[in-house]
């Protein structure tokens, strides 16, 4: 019974992570959209990190008193690794949505991470862990699928047609302008 719970325990943190992480990238372009498209996201990105990730556990911890319990050289050098890849994810991310690009929008970009960061840990894990002799070739079959769903997602994502500013008789400049307030606006009297 006891694994049986650790199981839900498990796959409800994956839960937790899959829904999060899943609504980052459209979370974030969103954000940096309202902020009008520059690194300003990131630096809320930043203080969500400080307050979910020091604030709340500081305070768990302190509340157990085991906050200074456990600190070693090798542990926080690991850690504080992963703390500067993740944050250099996220600059990764704003950056690949700043690119102006017709690619650069979320649908395209977080399956194009998500696809290709389980190879980037595979790599990672196998090699410290010693375990490429124990790989079923399933499991590499499964990578490559997901390289495959990856470069899928990438040729194949909708993408908004151009403006057909022609049909209009406008320039596309002057269809996206803001209307001058210092026009004249015909009223219904």
């Amino acid at each position: 019974m006891e694994s049986l719970e650790k199981l839900i325990f498990m796959l409800c943190g994956v839960a937790l992570t899959a829904v999060c992480w899943g609504s980052y990238g459209a979370v974030l372009h969103e954000g940096q959209a309202r902020l009008g498209g520059s690194f300003k996201p990131l630096i809320c990105v930043g203080f969500a990190y400080f307050v979910v990730a020091i604030l709340i556990p500081g305070a768990i911890l302190a509340s157990q008193g085991k906050l200074w319990e456990g600190w070693n050289f090798s542990g926080i050098g690991w850690s504080g690794a992963a703390g500067v890849f993740g944050t250099l994810g996220a600059l990764g991310i704003v950056l690949a949505f700043s690119a102006g690009s017709s690619a650069s929008k979320p649908w395209i970009v977080m399956p194009l991470v998500f696809g290709t960061a389980p190879i980037i840990i595979t790599v990672i894990s196998m090699t410290t862990k010693g375990l490429w002799g124990q790989a079923n070739p399933l499991y590499f079959a499964g990578l490559i699928l997901i390289v495959a769903g990856a470069v899928t997602v990438l040729f194949f994502a909708p993408r908004a047609k151009p403006h057909a500013a022609a049909d209009h008789g406008k320039t596309a400049s002057a269809v996206e302008k803001p209307a001058d307030s210092s026009e004249a606006k015909p009223t219904a009297d």
